[in-house]
């Protein structure tokens, strides 16, 4: 005779239950991307948002280097001004196009020609994830690399996504969660939420290190 189980009376188990955080986890960031996937593992946090602004133009750096030095710069600029004991995240993301930063573009205008170079290519999205243990400032980084290829697109697809207002506060001009997105991409080579904003995985991974170097 089988044994029937009441799930009801379980307690609700996260990744972020099963870290336990010594101390208080501060957000770094004013994209509510992020703080809705970092809510997906169960996470109560403070979004402190960082100061520091993206640079114009295209970098001299390596993409996995740049994306890096933004998150670890984002998480000690708040880290810094905080009194207590905590972890600061810090992230950044950027689309590369066969070597072309693509970041949030300026313009309706800007967004346009993106997706218009982006059609009927692959490109690469990379974030950097950065945690600094605070008052200390001890960090520790990441960074995560995703190809995704989109179909060809029509000047009638571009001009109605553009016309949302959504591809203005994403870099590469688009978001694979929004509809459009979501029809746009055929194919995406790694990390699912690197592309949204948050590899999930490297934050969960960087969050047990410094855990368990509390022990």
């Amino acid at each position: 005779m089988g044994t029937s189980f009441d799930h009801s009376v379980l307690p609700a188990m996260t990744p972020a239950a099963l870290l336990r955080l010594p101390r208080p986890l501060v957000l770094a960031s004013r994209s509510p991307r992020r703080a809705a996937l970092l809510r997906l593992l169960g996470f109560h946090f403070r979004i402190v948002p960082s100061p520091l602004t993206e640079v114009d133009g295209q970098p001299d750096q390596q993409p996995h280097d740049y994306v890096a030095q933004l998150a670890r710069e984002k998480a000690l600029a708040v880290a810094q001004r905080l009194k207590q004991p905590c972890f600061v995240l810090g992230a950044d993301t950027t689309v590369v196009l066969e070597g072309m930063y693509l970041n949030k573009p300026q313009t309706p205008e800007e967004a346009a020609a993106m997706l218009q170079q982006l059609s009927g290519r692959t490109h690469e999205v990379y974030t950097g994830v950065a945690l600094v243990r605070a008052p200390e400032l001890e960090f520790s980084t990441g960074v995560a690399r995703t190809e995704v290829t989109f179909r060809s697109l029509t000047p009638e697809e571009i001009a109605a996504y553009v016309a949302t207002g959504s591809p203005l506060d994403k870099a590469g001009a688009y978001g694979i969660q929004d509809p459009f997105g979501a029809v746009f991409v055929t194919g995406i080579r790694g990390c699912y939420y690197n592309v949204v904003g948050l590899p999930l995985g490297l934050v969960y991974q960087l969050l047990q290190h410094f855990c368990h170097a509390a022990e």
